[in-house]
């Protein structure tokens, strides 16, 4: 039995250790709080300050985990910047969806953009109009006499605001998702 115990802790150990060897370098980008899961309502691990280098250890959805002096723990995907520098490198599929927020975009790249924003491959591949969810982000929608008065209730004043630019698109048209992005 203590021999299971024995082969079993030094499992771990190589696990862990192998895991740190494939840290990708980091930056953090503003203070944090770091947090023991990949949840804001879990409890907190220790602090991250800006600045601090940062080796992120493993990615979950919109999450980082990280190592930020003697804590660890799990911070958002944008309160770090990845790589040294934010050039990336290392783990590709954490540095690559980190950088794909934290560094200029680059339109080959929708599914590591849409990731981050919670849809993955699959999901993308599978997307078809549905008219039922279109009905239900209706039912959602309020009158300009609705919106006035909650405005005005608020405090909320009005303010102009200049229409951004017509985006340009780099990909021939028809080319579908990422179009004109």
């Amino acid at each position: 039995m203590t021999r299971k115990i024995g082969v079993s802790a030094a499992a771990v150990l190589l696990m862990l250790s192998a895991s740190l060897a494939h840290a990708v370098p980091g930056l953090a980008l503003k203070d944090e709080s770091l947090y023991s899961k990949p949840s804001a309502t879990s409890s907190v691990a220790g602090k991250m300050s800006k600045g601090m280098a940062v080796d992120i250890v493993a990615k979950q959805g919109g999450w980082l985990q990280v190592k930020a002096g003697k804590s660890q723990g799990w911070v958002r995907l944008l309160s770090v910047r990845a790589g040294a520098g934010g050039s990336g490198g290392g783990l590709d599929d954490v540095a690559g969806v980190a950088g794909a927020v934290t560094q200029k975009s680059d339109p080959s790249r929708v599914v590591a953009v849409a990731g981050v924003r919670g849809l993955n491959e699959e999901d993308l591949k599978g997307a078809k109009y549905s008219a039922e969810e279109i009905a239900r982000l209706d039912a959602y929608s309020v009158t300009r006499a609705q919106a006035t008065a909650f405005a005005e209730k608020s405090g909320l004043k009005t303010q102009n605001v200049a229409a951004l630019p017509k985006p340009q698109s780099s990909q021939p048209s028809g080319s579908g998702w990422g179009e004109g992005y």
